[in-house]
């Protein structure tokens, strides 16, 4: 699970009264003109990047999006391995598809068309499926190396600290240290440092 806080209100409140200790050294002071959003179901400040979700009812960091093949939500913990999902995927499927071509043996007739209609559907579906998957890790290794998420490329124009940001995105550090993050980073990240720190800085 890669939620703030799981079940009802007061253990999401309790999870947070006992982080905020923590917070206090890892998020800076939030300037005036950004308002941090407030989640509506827990009562408590978001850090940056988090997102509610009502379908899962609990925050996730870096919420990315709510994926219904897993029913769970992709966030900053389970993101990696939601690649990993996709790559087994893709193998599993051209995997498919090559035992489903090995299988088909192209004739001019009726009778083959009737003895391999079957095949042949099972086999243009593997081929539309892998398609689809193949775009889907394409788009989203795409996200990782800009270190954004599915959630702020489509939502930019309606998430205060992008709007108000002075840089287009102001979590993007160079290609490499994006994914040396994403993959290779094995704590939680204080957005809030990055966001500040990239937005002082002179352009």
């Amino acid at each position: 699970m890669v939620s703030l806080a799981l079940g009802t209100r007061k253990t999401c409140a309790t999870h947070w009264a006992d982080k905020s200790e923590e917070q206090c050294t890892l998020v800076p002071q939030v300037s005036s003109s950004v308002k941090m959003r407030r989640c509506g179901y827990c009562m408590v400040k978001q850090p940056m990047r988090a997102k509610h979700c009502q379908l899962c009812q609990h925050c996730v960091r870096r919420y990315d999006h709510h994926c219904p093949w897993i029913e769970n939500c992709v966030g900053e913990k389970n993101h990696p391995l939601f690649i990993v999902y996709l790559s087994v995927q893709l193998v599993v499927l051209l995997w498919g598809g090559h035992i489903a071509w090995s299988g088909l043996y192209f004739k001019q007739s009726w009778e083959w068309l009737r003895h391999n209609i079957f095949l042949l559907i099972s086999f243009l579906l593997i081929v539309i499926f892998t398609i689809v998957v193949l775009l889907l890790l394409i788009s989203h290794l795409y996200l990782i190396s800009c270190n954004t998420t599915t959630w702020e490329f489509m939502s930019y124009h309606r998430i205060s600290y992008l709007r108000h940001s002075e840089l287009e995105n102001p979590f993007d550090q160079g290609v490499i240290r994006n994914l040396w993050m994403f993959f290779c980073s094995c704590h939680l990240t204080a957005w809030e440092k990055i966001y500040f720190h990239r937005n002082n800085e002179p352009v």
